[in-house]
């Protein structure tokens, strides 16, 4: 089931007849509290979020969504206007997989929602990984460092996943955006920065387990 929030009647229907048409389960939702009330019903498999909405936006939503234990690791692509370069920093920052701009093609839109769905699919992923102290399981979405519990993003989370996974290889700030955003944000790699660092000062002392190679990216070195 996929969920879409937007206020203009017209695009809704239309983008809930494709996603029907291609093979999904789909509804359609006028504003945000709509979307929370069928979210607190059923959830879905992933979230459409228009960001300028009536009532409270898209940002507000997205945040409420991925602060609740039920819809954190629901996959959510934002729909931003055009060229909203601050509304696309801001989603990515606040937990979204992805986003797509108004005006956008319909199979261009069918297309990130299939990618979005492969890449948040853990089910034929090991459960656990462990490194130096660091414990990430993927089944529980939980982090502990040393025994003790340590509560992150999803963004921050799938970072985490993605550097143990591939310890001791440098990862550029490019790939980390293409994987876990899933696009190349124009050269913008800010977001990456910002989530290492606070990835780094959640994790303690093992935050220094993740090293800045200067000019390329990050990588994660196993102590043990």
């Amino acid at each position: 089931m996929i969920y879409y929030a937007e206020d203009d009647r017209g695009i809704r229907e239309l983008v809930i007849y494709t996603l029907k048409n291609t093979g999904f389960e789909a509804e359609g939702f006028a504003d945000g509290k709509e979307l929370l009330d069928a979210v607190a019903k059923r959830i879905p498999e992933l979230i459409l979020l228009d960001i300028m909405m009536p009532g409270e936006d898209g940002i507000e939503i997205l945040k409420k969504l991925r602060n609740s234990s039920s819809t954190k690791t629901v996959p959510i692509i934002m729909v931003t206007a055009k060229g909203s370069e601050y509304d696309k920093i801001t989603g990515l920052d606040c937990g979204a997989d992805d986003y797509i701009s108004k005006p956008f093609g319909l199979m261009e839109m069918i297309s990130r929602i299939k990618a979005v769905l492969r890449r948040t699919s853990s089910s034929s992923e090991n459960d656990e990984y462990s490194l130096s102290g660091i414990s990430i399981n993927l089944k529980s979405h939980t982090v502990s460092v040393n025994s003790q519990s340590v509560l992150l993003t999803l963004k921050e989370f799938e970072l985490l996943k993605m550097l143990i996974m591939s310890k001791g290889t440098v990862l550029t700030r490019d790939l980390i955006l293409e994987k876990i955003w899933g696009y190349d944000f124009d050269g913008e790699t800010r977001t990456v920065d910002v989530h290492i660092r606070t990835l780094r000062s959640k994790l303690g002392d093992a935050g220094d387990l993740i090293e800045t190679v200067r000019g390329v990216g990050y990588r994660i070195i196993d102590k043990n």
